[in-house]
């Protein structure tokens, strides 16, 4: 995905490829360690979601915002109110959209790694694991698939007891990292449907503005 929306937007879904690459952590298990299908798992039994979010640029420029998912296909990511950022899915299309500049990219959910995150049933096939480290409080996972970001590559750290995402870090092809960082996750949360609901009738406006 960070390939498709091209530098302008790559910040606005960096926490949305995070948890889809969390998941693909799991695609090669069997040459990692079990820790690594544990933590598949969990993402797996995890239904909804929300929490917030704080993200720390390669300038030292900060962020953030609040995200909600709700499995299959729904997800959300609202940026601190002077950003006007917001990145969502309402079940088939993904919605990059800068509220400042009135501008909103579209893109099929099918074609995101966000599907990997938000389809009924997670997906192992992938071989992303790098490498895997355990320690006594954390376990960081090492990730990288070209086809799905590029060159760029991400460091996971996760509980290790509770298997929760704590942060990471992207590294991007020139060695630029982008940290974030969760807080306050609630999980078996209940969402009314307008919380992923996309007015592509605005989106669409949006864009025949910009032409």
């Amino acid at each position: 995905m960070m390939k498709t929306v091209g530098f302008r937007t790559a910040n606005s879904v960096m926490f949305a490829l995070a948890f889809a690459l969390a998941v693909m952590a799991a695609g090669s298990a069997h040459a990692a360690s079990e820790v690594v299908q544990n933590i598949a798992n969990h993402f797996s039994n995890v239904r909804t979601m929300t929490g917030d979010f704080v993200q720390f640029g390669p300038r030292g420029e900060q962020t953030g915002g609040t995200f909600y998912l709700e499995r299959p296909g729904k997800i959300r990511f609202d940026y601190d109110r002077s950003t006007g950022l917001r990145v969502m899915s309402d079940g088939t299309s993904v919605v990059v959209e800068n509220r400042k500049l009135n501008t909103a990219d579209v893109y099929p959910l099918s074609q995101t790694p966000l599907k990997l995150l938000l389809d009924e049933r997670i997906d192992l096939s992938a071989n992303t694991v790098q490498s895997v480290q355990e320690e006594e409080d954390l376990i960081t996972i090492a990730l990288a698939n070209r086809q799905a970001f590029g060159s760029s590559t991400i460091t996971m750290m996760f509980d290790a007891d509770s298997y929760d995402l704590r942060q990471w870090t992207i590294t991007d092809a020139q060695g630029r990292d982008t940290t974030v960082m969760v807080d306050g996750v609630r999980q078996g949360v209940t969402f009314d449907p307008s919380v992923f609901q996309i007015d592509h009738r605005r989106i669409n406006s949006l864009n025949r503005d910009a032409r």
